[in-house]
């Protein structure tokens, strides 16, 4: 089905995210964000706008026919807490928050979804635009669930979609099976005796054990997990209460661990508590270990996969429609609607001299704005097809 007026809509759309760009808000903040949204919606003539959906999550209903199945569609609202590097007219005006992921384009890519299929239809049952808030921190998706998405607008199946610097504008990507890694996040604790910087031996300090067990991390993934497993332990914050003469008494050591099955994640949590018990008893000092899953892994069904790929070929020059290589160990809480339904998440690209994603500089491509909006309705009209 032809668009109406499709230059116009790229031109809105480009209004949109760069009004969104110039407005950020951190998760559960995007009052003025979902307000937006909200009211585009109610424009565009959906049937139902639900706001306030796990805190600031918006849900748009849109029916056609009579078709009794639903389809999701969802986009991620939130912004970063980094500051923007940019000369752009619509910079970041919240200092200290910024797009830096390209939500303001998913946004903006959405909502021209839904001006398009509003306006055009072309499918038979129930289209929800889900809004979610809060994805940065894996938060948002859980809220919406915990606050009855499912029971309040259920739905068949989920698509979504994220931007992807250094894959050309009019690419697009997906796999079947493990896309993106579960994130867990890790703290150490290492209590001992601090005291006078001359005097080493009246204490038991723990700046030389945490030195040590930041190096000791290293063998989980690189000694006992299976090669065959894809994972990661990256230490990225060591703090004492130590000062220039006097030797600390504790340390803590943070850190985040990746991998794309359950039994490896458990497996690493193992790993860590038996060497950071074990480094500390070598120093006679304690550690206390605390860790925690926040995101779960991503794996598309592939049923929709192979769906992704026939609607995108009606969207994108077939030549660049492409199977993504090998998963990511970057994280997305799209994966908590996959443990309740279906799904599939893609990858559109965002430009070969893009700026990487939470990068002070990033900025979203506007010119691949049309792409995702026209996939989003591709992917309706043709697993509702009439």
């Amino acid at each position: 089905m032809a668009e109406r007026d499709p230059e116009t809509l790229k031109r809105e759309m480009t209004d949109w995210r760069r009004d969104l760009h110039a407005h950020p808000e951190f998760g559960f903040e995007e009052k003025r964000t979902a307000a937006f949204v909200a009211a585009k919606l109610r424009e565009f003539g959906l049937d139902d706008v639900a706001e306030g959906i796990g805190g600031t999550g918006v849900v748009g209903t849109l029916k056609r026919g009579t078709g009794n199945r639903a389809i999701a569609l969802r986009a991620d609202m939130d912004a970063l807490r980094i500051s923007e590097q940019s000369s752009a007219p619509y910079r970041s005006g919240n200092p200290g928050v910024m797009h830096a992921c390209g939500h303001d384009g998913h946004t903006a890519m959405l909502l021209g979804a839904a001006k398009l299929l509003a306006g055009e239809g072309g499918f038979d049952g129930t289209v929800r635009f889900i809004f979610q808030p809060a994805e940065e921190w894996g938060r948002g998706a859980l809220a919406m669930l915990d606050d009855g998405l499912m029971q309040r607008f259920p739905f068949d199946e989920i698509f979504g979609l994220h931007n992807m610097p250094g894959l050309p504008v009019g690419h697009f990507e997906t796999r079947a099976g493990p896309v993106m890694s579960a994130e867990d996040n890790f703290e150490i604790l290492l209590r001992g005796v601090g005291g006078h910087a001359a005097r080493p031996h009246s204490g038991n300090e723990a700046l030389v054990a945490a030195c040590a067990l930041v190096t000791n991390l290293q063998t989980i993934v690189s000694r006992r997990l299976s090669p065959a497993d894809i994972a990661v332990v990256s230490v990225t914050e060591l703090i004492t209460d130590g000062t220039r003469n006097a030797l600390p008494g504790l340390a803590r050591i943070l850190g985040d661990a990746r991998s794309f099955r359950p039994e490896v994640s458990a497996e690493i949590e193992r790993q860590m508590r038996i060497i950071a018990e074990g480094t500390a008893a070598a120093y006679n000092i304690a550690a206390e270990v605390n860790y925690t899953r926040e995101f779960v892994p991503l794996h598309n069904d592939a049923e929709l996969v192979e769906a992704a790929f026939a609607a995108a070929k009606k969207v994108f020059d077939p030549s660049n429609v492409a199977v993504a290589r090998e998963p990511m160990t970057a994280s997305e809480d799209f994966a908590r609607f996959l443990d309740h339904v279906p799904g599939c998440f893609v990858f559109l690209g965002n430009g070969e001299a893009s700026a990487p994603l939470h990068n002070s500089s990033y900025d979203f491509n506007d010119d691949g704005l049309i792409f995702g909006a026209r996939f989003h309705a591709a992917i309706i009209r043709q697993r509702l097809g009439i």
